[in-house]
């Protein structure tokens, strides 16, 4: 069977979005240095948000670019600047987390096992509103991507309300950023006066 030539060009962007994603993700795990890494994060939150554009998931995608590369960036940053600069090396062995996170993947692959198959007619998300959704969504939205139509239009005040929960919880980590940085600024006032006091000492001695 032919392939056309839009269909050979999406899936070739596809296969390079993701091989950076995994390259980027692979980078990140390796380098020490966190401004580089939440530097690195941000990237990885562009191309994931590249990557949902070209499914034509722009919700999706302008929520990434806006979180994962915009807000999550900027408090990552805020937090390095009242932080250290360098990842502290952990004497722990790396054998435990890693069986960790292979006993997780393997679970989680189990559970797709039960999934229908894609496409499926008779799957429980196709046999109550998701046949009126793909019926309607075209005619009344004129949007391609279904679920974009759905969280934009039908679940407008659910995604309203999600949109205000990441809102409340970025302003929460601000105030705890703050909080942190005027503890911080006291401790050194304090930290300069006791050096002070020192000085004086030893040198009436």
């Amino acid at each position: 069977m032919e392939i056309s030539f839009p269909v050979f060009i999406e899936t070739s962007i596809n296969i390079i979005l993701f091989a950076m994603l995994v390259a980027t993700a692979f980078a990140i795990t390796r380098i020490d240095r966190l401004f580089a890494v939440v530097m690195l994060s941000g990237v990885f939150s562009m191309l994931s948000a590249l990557l949902f554009v070209t499914l034509d998931a722009v919700d999706v995608a302008i929520t990434e670019a806006a979180v994962g590369a915009g807000v999550s960036t900027v408090l990552m940053l805020s937090t390095i600047a009242l932080t250290e600069r360098s990842e502290q090396k952990s004497h722990r062995p790396e054998l435990i987390p890693l069986l960790v996170c292979f006993v997780t993947g393997a679970a989680l692959i189990y559970g797709t096992l039960d999934f229908p198959n894609f496409g499926d007619p008779s799957a429980p998300a196709h046999a109550h509103v998701g046949g009126d959704y793909l019926v309607r969504s075209i005619k009344e939205i004129d949007v391609p991507n279904v679920v974009t139509s759905i969280l934009a239009s039908y679940r407008g005040f659910d995604t309203l309300g999600e949109v205000a929960v990441v809102f409340t919880a970025g302003i929460g980590v601000l105030m705890l950023i703050s909080g942190l940085g005027r503890r911080r600024s006291d401790e050194d006032a304090a930290l300069v006066e006791e050096t002070i006091e020192n000085q004086g000492i030893e040198e009436d001695a």
